[in-house]
């Protein structure tokens, strides 16, 4: 039996790439052939992906395919047309205006990826939340039948030995404030540095704010940070970028606090991670945050940097406090953890699977036309570019402008290239019998 999983990007270390290979694993255990098929991946799990234009012709309608949406992608609309059931986990879609003048490609990738989600409401067998937010937004679009498949993390990852260097480096009488996550604007970093601002200019001057997480494709809001930084005058804050475990379990090692002023979270993994690494947590209350701490660790609902600065300073000086806290956040981890995540899955497939195939899904007539057409152009994108770099400029208000000196192709060469490359395309394509 095929259950494959596909999404638009396998990503290391985040918490919808641990989750994809944790269904991964419980798949193969359970004897399922499954195959994790992608559009885009990070090197470092290349081979434990396939992509999705491969897979094309290889999946039939006695399969199951879990579709992972989290944004709109060419892979997320080949998954819509491929003739298999389907099984949705929906990991929630950042509202696209917290990226507007940060961000413009994830702009009108999270505006896509929201509209292309409602056509699923007819297309998948179930719709999975993987948290109690995330399925009150399918159930509020209109998705039925809907689930939770609660995120229950893997801490492997944060067992390995601590980074010596990092660990060296933070591990003294300093107060160390941490927040794990990549630095988007949803993620709220910004309020953050002014929290710290007044808890170190108020209570403690020997404290330190460690912000770990990817800022790439987000260089323009990094210079916002670094720029916030400097105008508020505030120091000892350390913006670390993309790390590994064994960073990552150094700075859980080293924390006094973790704190989290995020305000739309599908889950919020990391808040799990410090109850794990038993980390006082303090966190705003937004979105899928509080189902995430399930009484654990301690909310708070202002944006008041005097009023988390006096809460930071509450718990970091009063130990009962601390362990208070620590308690709370043990026995909402031990909740979460006695949840069966892979039976919960399996469970679903089953169900799914004895359902028997299902019709082949009603595209646009021409949609495989397009899927061919699309992948020779990105042939030719990458192995002719110099075609796509000659083409005139195309017309600006109205008028067109002339091409530079020396940038135009002769038709008939032109021609001649998009055919060799068109022919070879379809050499590699499956034929249209095989999609049907």
């Amino acid at each position: 039996m095929k259950v494959h999983q596909i999404l638009a990007t396998l990503g290391y270390g985040d918490a919808i790439g641990n989750e994809v290979l944790g269904i991964n694993r419980a798949l193969r255990n359970a004897g399922y052939e499954s195959e994790i098929i992608v559009e885009t991946f990070d090197r470092r799990l290349e081979d434990l992906t396939v992509d999705y234009r491969d897979m094309v012709g290889e999946v039939g309608e006695d399969d199951l395919l879990i579709h992972h949406f989290s944004l709109g992608s060419r892979a997320s609309r080949t998954a819509f047309a491929m003739p298999a059931r389907m099984m949705l986990i929906y990991h929630n879609i950042t509202p696209p205006e917290y990226f507007l003048g940060v961000h413009e490609q994830l702009v009108r990738q999270c505006y896509h990826g929201r509209r292309e989600l409602l056509p699923y409401r007819s297309r998948c067998d179930l719709a999975l939340g993987d948290s109690a937010f995330n399925r009150d937004e399918l159930d509020a679009l209109g998705f039925s039948p809907t689930d939770v498949l609660p995120v229950v993390p893997d801490f492997s990852h944060l067992d390995c030995p601590p980074a010596p260097a990092l660990l060296q480096s933070c591990d003294d009488d300093w107060t160390n404030i941490l927040f794990v996550g990549r630095l988007i604007p949803n993620k709220r970093p910004d309020n953050l540095i002014r929290y710290f601002h007044a808890y170190k200019s108020l209570y403690n001057p020997r404290a330190r704010l460690l912000l770990a997480g990817s800022f790439g494709g987000f260089e323009v809001y990094y210079a916002q940070l670094q720029s916030l930084v400097a105008r508020l005058g505030v120091q000892d804050v350390h913006i670390l970028g993309h790390i590994s475990n064994e960073e990552l379990t150094a700075l859980y090692d080293v924390a006094d606090l973790f704190l989290c002023a995020s305000e739309h979270e599908g889950f919020c993994v990391p808040i799990v991670e410090a109850f794990y690494k038993q980390v006082p947590v303090l966190a705003y209350a937004a979105t899928a945050v509080p189902a995430t701490m399930d009484g654990g660790g301690v909310l708070y609902d202002t944006q008041d940097p005097l009023d988390i600065a006096r809460l930071m300073d509450a718990v970091l000086d009063d130990v009962r406090l601390q362990d208070a806290v620590i308690a709370s956040q043990d026995a909402s981890l031990a909740r979460l953890r006695a949840k069966d995540f892979g039976a919960t899955v399996l469970r679903n497939v089953d169900i799914l699977l004895a359902a028997g195939s299902r019709a082949a899904p009603e595209v646009a007539w021409d949609f495989w036309a397009q899927f061919d057409q699309s992948e020779r152009l990105e042939e030719l994108r990458q192995f002719r570019p110099a075609l796509f770099r000659a083409l005139p400029e195309g017309p600006a208000l109205g008028a067109r402008r002339p091409a530079p000196e020396g940038s135009q192709v002769d038709a008939d060469t032109a021609k001649k290239s998009i055919e060799v490359y068109t022919d070879s395309a379809e050499r590699r394509a499956p034929n249209a019998e095989r999609r049907q």
